[in-house]
């Protein structure tokens, strides 16, 4: 089985995407998995370093507004089509697997000019404009979120990676906390805003960050590789790091966090039963809100707007949040029962079988 994984830019796209194919080799250890993705995501770095070959075409971004780049679209599309079917000629896979961003709207093109079958996920409740074009095309489409709107999708739920799913909070806490140089007794806040960091988050947490020190409460802050937070030498329960690598360690170290509501950190905190604020990304297409609400609705999160969120409200909601373990418990439970952890599997059996049947 040769299969054609498309997808790149942020975790979002990348994380479901080795998810996938970790559970497509385990599936079918013959099965040859190659990559593709832009030169300027993170992609770039995680996929080479996760054992996968990695091809690259030019992304081909939308405006979001009517300017005169938009008017540049068409001929950069046909360019990244057909650098895509280079690939695919190349590479000859018996599937396509799409997750959107700007790499899968080339690869679903050239893979239906190609006569090559096509596999769609969707990681968030609403869905990205790539992901409906690839909708129109595909023979399967699989989502997140049930009730997504795209046509003919089947919930699979968001493939998480093993470390994350398999993970065991309780057993893996100190080893967690002393990764970080956490003190193992403490509570914990851990804020993280995304592979990119969230600039109001980090601000907000970072003045908060005295006020939570002197309740009892330390706090790891995954403010971003791009982005300038410092500790503060005179408040020693405050760890800014600039991005981690071990997620299942920062979900295991945590009591509570503070994260965006993309789709990736809804559905691994939840999963895991780590209690969650959530800080919807205060632009785009409002996928975010949607990605949190059912998990907010089953009891197991709250939700804050990105302009509430400040060192006030933190001060304010945290401390007796994070100090009562009673509530806390509720709530990891309720987010557990309502996420999938299979859905890596679900997802490759839908693409081999899809390959399966073009062989």
């Amino acid at each position: 089985m040769r299969v054609l994984l498309a997808g790149g830019g942020t975790a979002g796209h990348t994380s479901p995407l080795l998810a996938t194919a970790d559970a497509l080799v385990r599936l079918d250890p013959e099965a040859e998995i190659t990559c593709l993705g832009t030169p300027r995501g993170l992609e770039t770095r995680v996929i080479p370093e996760a054992g996968y070959p990695l091809e690259l075409i030019p992304p081909v971004p939308m405006p979001r507004r009517p300017n005169a780049d938009l008017l540049r679209v068409p001929g950069r599309l046909r360019g990244a089509v057909k650098q895509a079917r280079a690939v695919i000629d190349r590479v000859r896979p018996d599937v396509v697997v799409g997750y959107g961003g700007y790499v899968s709207v080339p690869a679903y093109l050239a893979a239906r000019k190609a006569g090559i079958p096509i596999v769609v996920h969707e990681q968030n409740a609403r869905p990205g404009l790539g992901n409906k074009v690839g909708a129109r095309a595909a023979t399967r489409v699989a989502v997140s979120f049930p009730d997504t709107p795209l046509r003919n999708a089947e919930y699979v739920g968001l493939p998480i990676r093993t470390m994350i799913s398999r993970l065991d909070r309780a057993a893996t806490r100190e080893e967690a906390r002393a990764f970080f140089d956490l003190d193992p007794d403490l509570p914990t806040l851990v804020v993280t805003g995304g592979s990119q960091g969230a600039r109001n988050v980090n601000t907000a947490v970072a003045a908060a960050a005295r006020v939570l020190g002197e309740a009892g409460i330390q706090v790891l802050h995954v403010v971003g590789p791009k982005n300038d937070v410092v500790p503060q030498a005179d408040v020693p329960t405050y760890h800014p790091v600039g991005y981690v690598d071990r997620m299942d360690y920062a979900l295991a170290a945590a009591d509570l966090m503070v994260c965006r509501a993309g789709a990736n950190s809804v559905v691994e905190a939840a999963a895991v039963g780590v209690p969650a604020i959530f800080v919807p990304l205060p632009i785009g297409n409002g996928e975010q809100p949607r990605n949190a609400q059912p998990v907010v609705d089953a009891g197991g999160a709250l939700m804050v707007p990105d302009a509430e969120f400040t060192a006030e409200w933190i001060a304010e909601n945290v401390p007796p949040l994070i100090l009562g373990p009673a509530r806390l418990a509720a709530m990891g439970s309720a987010a557990a029962a309502l996420i999938p952890r299979d859905a890596d599997d679900r997802l490759a059996a839908i693409v081999a079988e899809t390959a399966g049947a073009r062989r």
